[in-house]
């Protein structure tokens, strides 16, 4: 019996598909990749030539549609839906369209996500503070992309085994910003709330904390790591490890977001304390709407904007055929001051809270 082979649509060639539509192989083979130089009355002819040889068109129209899929963590956090939405508007311009893909809990959901992704035809895949931000997660859905030659981007999150781009904010810096921020207005006792220390971006935080606090205040890391609370990237968790916090004395919390910061403010609250009156807080990302909360929330900017074309214009240099570094861009946050830091105040608060000069360290 002799071998089966492949149906006969995957064995249709593109001088079949030329010879359908009345074009060149060449024109052909622009119109199916997305390239420039081919009319949109060809690039139709050409899907029509597909459809009639009985080709599986879902693959070859996205790929002429110039498909890129933008894959964030859930949702409910207000800072991926602005980077994906920043990311779509960059690649319109660049003549690209998006879908974007929310990631489930559990690993294996998203393998399935990115596997349906790649068999739909996207041509590159923009990953926002996926796996690859986590150390412990497992990374062969990265060298399974690879494999099959689909460029990716990475935005927060450096994986130094994975050769791609990756585009991240200086986790470090804004942290350095924060502290000093708040040493500057006699704070001493400051605590940092944030997330689980697998995450590149919360191991770059502590390492800032830690360090402005040597630099500004003298304190040693075992010191500066008795001030740190890990948690969760929630409001729940913000709440939870403000609460920590308070009971050590801080007179200012920072966050490693600006949920979190919510529900730092929330905690101080319920002690029947004020922010920033007796507490100061300061979250991370400069989330929409952040600048309207009670009191409006000083926070670390990320430049979300210049991220996301960074990271579009790596992924469509990949894409065509370019050479990209395939290393890390480190972009600098901004500190924006608002309405919940101020300056520490003696006997602040009905708990006599202070701030004295040499804080119980």
């Amino acid at each position: 019996m002799g071998a089966i082979g492949p149906p006969v649509a995957a064995r249709t060639r593109l001088s079949d598909i030329a010879a359908q539509a009345g074009v060149s192989e060449a024109t052909v083979s622009r119109a199916l990749n997305g390239k420039a130089g081919v009319s949109a009355a060809t690039r139709r002819s050409v899907l029509a030539a597909v459809d009639a040889l009985g080709l599986a068109t879902s693959r070859l129209k996205a790929r002429t549609a110039r498909l890129v899929a933008v894959i964030t963590p859930e949702l409910s956090n207000p800072g991926f839906p602005v980077f994906a939405q920043v990311i779509g508007q960059s690649l319109r311009r660049r003549g690209y369209a998006s879908v974007l893909c929310a990631q489930t809990q559990g690993g294996r959901a998203d393998d399935e996500l990115v596997d349906v992704l790649v068999n739909r035809g996207v041509v590159g895949v923009i990953f926002v503070s996926g796996a690859h931000a986590d150390t412990s997660a497992d990374h062969d859905r990265y060298a399974k992309l690879l494999s099959r030659k689909v460029p990716f981007v990475s935005i927060n999150g450096y994986g130094e085994r994975i050769p791609a781009p990756f585009i991240s904010t200086d986790d470090r810096a804004g942290m350095g910003m924060a502290v000093r921020h708040l040493t500057e207005m006699g704070h001493e006792r400051i605590g940092l709330a944030v997330g689980q220390r697998c995450y590149v971006p919360v191991q770059r935080k502590i390492e800032g904390f830690a360090a402005a606090l040597l630099d500004l205040l003298g304190r040693t890391e075992e010191q500066a790591d008795e001030w740190i609370r890990q948690t969760l990237f929630t409001v729940e968790g913000g709440h939870a490890g403000a609460d920590s916090l308070l009971d050590m004395g801080c007179t200012a919390i920072v966050c490693g977001s600006d949920q979190m910061a919510l529900g730092a403010i929330r905690a101080v609250r319920r002690r029947g304390l004020s922010v920033p009156r007796d507490i100061s807080v300061i979250g991370f990302d400069d989330s929409p709407l952040i600048a309207l909360t009670d009191p409006p929330l000083t926070t670390i900017r990320q430049p979300v904007e210049a991220m996301a074309t960074a990271a579009v214009d790596a992924l469509v240099e990949e894409v065509t055929g370019g050479s990209v570094q395939l290393n890390e861009f480190v972009f600098q946050p901004e500190l924006v001051v608002r309405g919940s830091t101020t300056t520490c105040r003696l006997s602040a608060g009905p708990e006599g809270r202070s701030c004295p000069t040499t804080p119980a360290w």
